[in-house]
């Protein structure tokens, strides 16, 4: 089993910067891949930015050059840098982690913006 915490979600003006952390615990060796998702009410749950298993990093077309995801592997931490936030990137945001057989997710954190 893999435990996920996210933080750092909260209310921001148009413009500003958050930065998202999720810190895994449990089994992490398991841990094939991780990401960042993000929900809206009424809306299914869209990629955000993650890492594949070997390293690489994909991001949805509407963060490309505003959002940096990276991670600390000795804390066992993933981060999501958000600059430039817009009035449509309010969301709950939430992490994942992507095991051998099963994944995990975070219980999310809330992003406002304020326009």
């Amino acid at each position: 089993q893999v435990q996920l915490v996210e933080s750092g979600g909260g209310l921001v003006q148009a413009g500003g910067s958050l930065r998202l952390s999720c810190a895994a615990s449990g089994s992490t060796l398991t841990i094939n891949g991780m990401g960042w998702y993000r929900q809206t009410a009424g809306k299914r749950r869209e990629l955000v930015a993650c890492f594949n298993n070997v390293g690489s990093t994909n991001y949805a077309d509407s963060v490309k050059g505003r959002f940096t995801i990276s991670r600390d592997d000795a804390k066992n931490t993933l981060y999501l840098q958000m600059n430039s936030l817009k009035p449509e990137d309010p969301a709950v945001y939430y992490c994942n982690a992507a095991g051998v057989v099963d994944g995990y997710w975070g219980q999310g954190t809330q992003v406002t913006v304020l326009s």
